[in-house]
């Protein structure tokens, strides 16, 4: 069966949580887009070149998750041939038999416009940057402060929208989920009913 899950959202709204327990949940294969971008910017030098020559070790490189590699993930993301390089692989993963759940930020809208359940996770942007903090925090005390965090969020925000090339919005038909209220087991459970009503109605 192919069955694919299209995630987007800004960062820290919950959007990797929610797609790693749906993917538990239903036997689905993950891949969290991110972090291909996030594996190019961390290798330096052409990021053209390194996005071409990515293979899956790449995404097993230490400090993919910390902040500063979050930052050069936004800025090759905004290149058109860093993400050419990888929408092919990310199309093939999004179709996979068995089916399939990815995050990221143009899933519903460029990757898999066909994806049988689409959501686009959002959060403001204090309780995104306060739960950054609060990762960060607990990492390294002392190594950031909120008010960084915050405006770094609100930087990545306005970067990740206003570029030229599959800016980050909602899919027209992607069931919003603010997460700014919503404990994570509630957005994960509105986000099970979702995608085992569409399993319903796609299994004969």
């Amino acid at each position: 069966m192919i069955f694919t899950v299209a995630i987007d959202g800004p960062a820290a709204a919950g959007k990797g949580t929610i797609s790693r327990r749906l993917a538990a949940q239903f036997g689905f294969a993950h891949l969290d887009t991110g972090l291909l971008y996030r594996a190019v910017g961390a290798m330096g030098g052409d990021p053209v070149a390194a996005a071409q020559a990515l293979s899956p070790a790449d995404l097993d490189r230490p400090g993919l998750r910390s902040l500063e590699a979050g930052q050069a993930a936004s800025r090759v993301a905004a290149i058109p041939e860093v993400r050419a390089a990888l929408v092919a692989f990310q199309r093939r993963f999004a179709r996979r038999e068995g089916g399939a759940v990815l995050d990221g930020r143009d899933i519903g809208t460029v990757i898999s416009p066909e994806a049988e359940v689409k959501l686009f996770v959002t959060a403001s942007a204090e309780v995104r940057a306060r739960r950054r903090f609060d990762e960060l925090e607990a990492a390294a005390p002392g190594a950031q402060d909120y008010d960084t965090v915050l405006a770094q969020t609100r930087e990545r925000d306005a970067r990740d929208m206003g570029r030229a090339d599959a800016p980050l919005r909602p899919a027209e038909d992607a069931v919003m989920l603010d997460t700014t209220d919503l404990s994570i087991e509630a957005a994960v459970t509105r986000a099970c009913d979702l995608v085992a009503d569409a399993l319903a109605r796609a299994t004969p």
